[in-house]
């Protein structure tokens, strides 16, 4: 056995770190030496990668674990009509858990990718440590666009923002296995509570909302959700919708009597 294998069947017997860390060395020496076999070293590096894998990946664990540790069940700040629910914003779960995880290291990223499902979006969160190991977590979510009774109430565009929205907040939540308050099966255990559901917006209701707030354009509809504090349009009561209604026509008027003035103007 010569002096290169001797020193990394030693390393061997080692804590994994410690292995590492003679291996790497082991690399160094390999490397200034012209006579160095490079298959061997192809092989030594791939072994240290896999080391050093392997490491990061207990590392995020461990983290994950002190992480959880210090998280509490959240309180539910929104109601959902169409399941009779209370649930957590996305902001209430965000503002609660992003101080704790951050501290332990961890950094979340979004994305979007192909579901198999059909009309349905792939929501993706890339859940990264700072030792080195990601991990991705992901969840389908319908974006067909139709309301509680199946009707359109959505436009396609409108659909894909509101599945990214909510595939989000469920996957924040899920990935820290966090519990939220008053929540029971999904949103659909208060059936003894006592009181009248309000009733929810028509789905021609819906329909004129979504077509107003394109036309609005401007962030209108981003901000119309979070003034009634809801994630889509389907989750409006009817009281709500028609209250938002009116104010919709109000500012599509006040838009075509502008357009109208600014090309008599210009005529002029």
């Amino acid at each position: 056995m010569n002096a290169q294998s001797k020193a990394v069947a030693n390393a061997a017997s080692q804590e994994p770190v410690e292995f590492g860390a003679s291996l790497l060395a082991v690399i160094s020496k390999a490397a200034s030496d012209p006579a160095v076999d490079i298959d061997k070293m192809e092989r030594l590096i791939a072994m240290q990668e896999r080391i050093q894998a392997r490491q990061a990946e207990v590392e995020f664990s461990q983290a994950m674990n002190a992480a959880q540790s210090e998280m509490r069940p959240i309180a539910a700040n929104a109601s959902n009509p169409q399941t009779r629910s209370r649930y957590a914003t996305f902001d209430k779960l965000d503002r609660v858990l992003r101080p704790i995880y951050t501290a332990h290291g961890f950094s979340l990223s979004f994305d979007e990718g192909e579901s198999p499902k059909p009309e349905h979006v792939r929501v993706l969160c890339y859940v990264s440590h700072v030792a080195g190991h990601t991990r991705t977590y992901h969840r389908d979510m319908p974006a067909d666009g139709k309301g509680a009774k199946g009707g359109d109430v959505m436009t396609k565009t409108h659909a894909a923002g509101a599945a990214g929205s909510y595939g989000a907040r469920y996957l924040l939540k899920g990935i820290w296995n966090v519990a939220v308050g008053d929540e029971d099966d999904d949103g659909n255990g208060n059936r003894g509570r006592k009181g009248k559901e309000p009733d929810l917006v028509s789905d021609a209701d819906a329909v004129l909302i979504g077509q107003y707030c394109q036309a609005l354009g401007g962030g209108k509809l981003s901000a119309l959700l979070k003034a009634y504090n809801v994630e889509a349009i389907p989750d409006l009561t009817a009281r709500q919708a028609a209250t938002a209604l009116n104010r919709l026509k109000d500012q599509i008027a006040e838009k075509a009597k502008a357009e109208t003035n600014a090309k008599a103007t210009t005529n002029d």
